[in-house]
């Protein structure tokens, strides 16, 4: 498809749809914007755009596509701004924030221009961050929400779907309600979760120095989504403070029946609490992408002399095998220790552990 395509902000969201618009579509121009202007820079030395621009007006006025991937707060101001433009009268404008139904009530403005504008979440994202981390396989088989109101007509719909065919992500259309109870459930309130137990580990460890030591493995692994920014979350959860209140308001009654439980000593049903929870969660899919970035780790059991850390990322190496992260689990006091070794594909993580088993007696597991 030919034509020209504005992303605004490239960082990681924006600079991987930047690319696979041009794998995909090697007609079209996509021009860039970023506030960051060294953001904006690499974008154009790496690739990831064919041009930057020095404002929104810029690459606006001219484009057939635009596409808003900034932070949701921003998003609602980039949109009235646009609506003070002169757009072409066809541009499809859409965006990839964690919330809908407020940005999409404030894209009015563009609505009675006629412009329009379909909201949109691609549910996939990195540990790493910015327009460096970019890639084009980031939303392979992942969910790719589009919240078109019912004005839309299918074929805007359908075009926007073109465009972005070279993400190779599953589309599904919802309203913007239903978006943000369902994101609320599987990504937002599971964040205020994983903040709250660090915070209240936090607290407790105020008194005892040695909490902190033994969370440093599964604990710090359980709890990594509270790692995220916190700007970011603050901005998304008052966008979608009805949906999470309404959740919390559910959890706490969840508590209070684990607490009923405790208090009855009832074993029998403090087993089946865990049973229905393993059941539900083993059955969930293993290899699709969901509302949270799937961490690949495979734990490796090696001898604590010198060197042993660069051997097995020696052994990786040869086999082009690329790693994200790499760290070591320091509550582990017996000889072995263990090294988790962190990819970005399931595939990667598969093929370390056949190269580490082939060239060593390291014992490996998978994390999950």
């Amino acid at each position: 498809m030919e034509g020209r395509v504005f992303v605004i902000g490239l960082g990681l969201i924006g600079g991987s749809l930047a690319l696979c618009i041009r794998k995909e579509h090697r007609g079209a121009t996509v021009a860039g914007y970023d506030i960051n202007h060294e953001q904006a820079r690499l974008a154009k030395m790496l690739g990831v755009v064919d041009e930057i621009v020095g404002t929104i007006a810029e690459g606006a006025e001219s484009a057939d596509l635009i596409i808003i991937a900034a932070p949701v707060v921003e998003t609602e101001r980039i949109i009235q701004l646009l609506s003070e433009l002169s757009l072409k009268p066809e541009v499809i404008i859409t965006d990839t924030g964690s919330t809908k139904n407020k940005i999409v009530t404030n894209a009015a403005a563009l609505k009675c221009k006629g412009i329009t504008f379909i909201g949109g979440h691609p549910m996939a994202g990195s540990h790493k961050s910015g327009v460096t981390a970019a890639k084009e396989i980031l939303f392979e088989n992942a969910f790719y929400l589009l919240t078109p109101e019912e004005h839309i007509e299918h074929k805007r719909v359908e075009t926007l779907k073109y465009w972005l065919m070279g993400t190779n992500a599953k589309f599904i259309s919802v309203t913007p309600k239903k978006h943000d109870y369902l994101t609320g459930i599987v990504s937002h309130f599971p964040h205020i979760i994983a903040a709250s137990i660090v915070r209240q580990t936090e607290r407790l460890a105020e008194e005892n120095h040695l909490i902190p030591r033994l969370a440093a493995g599964g604990f710090r692994d359980i709890t990594r989504i509270a790692s995220s920014s916190p700007e970011m979350w603050k901005d998304i959860l008052l966008h979608n403070r009805e949906v999470l209140i309404e959740l919390i308001d559910l959890w706490q009654e969840e508590m209070d029946w684990v607490k009923v439980l405790l208090e009855q000593k009832n074993s029998s049903e403090i087993f089946q609490y865990f049973h229905q929870a393993k059941q539900f969660r083993d059955n969930l899919p293993v290899r699709e992408k969901g509302a949270i970035p799937s961490f690949y780790d495979l734990y490796v059991d090696v001898p604590d002399y010198p060197g042993v850390i660069s051997e097995i990322t020696g052994y990786l190496a040869k086999e082009n095998i690329s790693i994200t992260n790499i760290r070591i689990l320091e509550t582990r006091e017996e000889i072995y220790g263990v090294l988790v070794i962190s990819f970005q594909t399931e595939e990667d993580r598969e093929r370390a552990e056949k190269c580490i088993h082939t060239r060593s007696s390291y014992a490996t597991s998978i994390g999950t």
